[in-house]
């Protein structure tokens, strides 16, 4: 990784989440790939001490900068949105699984419904700068469960 992707990583991703927030709920499927895809398995986890792992599969097509799979989830606002890790994705054109785990604030999410949004984005570098190109986009209802 080149010391100015190091630099500006935390910041690109920052930016492309809140980029992603404020696209309406059909935009990205205008520019993603058809055949470039995430899904999210219907359930999740909740630990007792609030720890949330959710999963699904992904497939992504060529890629010049690194790639990942974030997900958040909304559940007593729909406004609100907590961050559940990401995870390096590879674009071979193979289906792929996800894993990724996270602890929001204690108290912010329990067992039930909640929404969760996962992203397939990468950072491309442009003018020395990594700018996201959206790669798929999946929002849906998951259960979580205890752990």
């Amino acid at each position: 990784m080149t010391s100015v992707l190091r630099r500006h990583l935390p910041l690109a991703l920052g930016a492309a989440a809140g980029a992603a927030l404020l696209l309406p709920a059909a935009a990205p499927a205008a520019f993603a790939d058809p055949h470039e895809t995430v899904t999210v398995d219907p359930t999740g986890r909740i630990a007792a001490d609030g720890t949330v792992t959710l999963s699904g599969t992904y497939r992504c097509l060529g890629n010049s900068g690194p790639v990942f799979v974030s997900s958040s989830l909304a559940q007593k606002s729909p406004t609100v949105r907590h961050g559940i890790g990401g995870t390096r994705a590879v674009c071979d054109g193979a289906e792929h699984p996800w894993r990724n785990t996270g602890r929001p604030t204690p108290g912010a999410l329990e067992q039930g419904t909640a929404r969760v949004e996962a992203t397939v984005m990468e950072l491309r570098s442009q003018g020395g700068l990594p700018l996201p190109r959206f790669h798929a986009v999946r929002r849906q209802d998951v259960t979580l469960t205890e752990d």
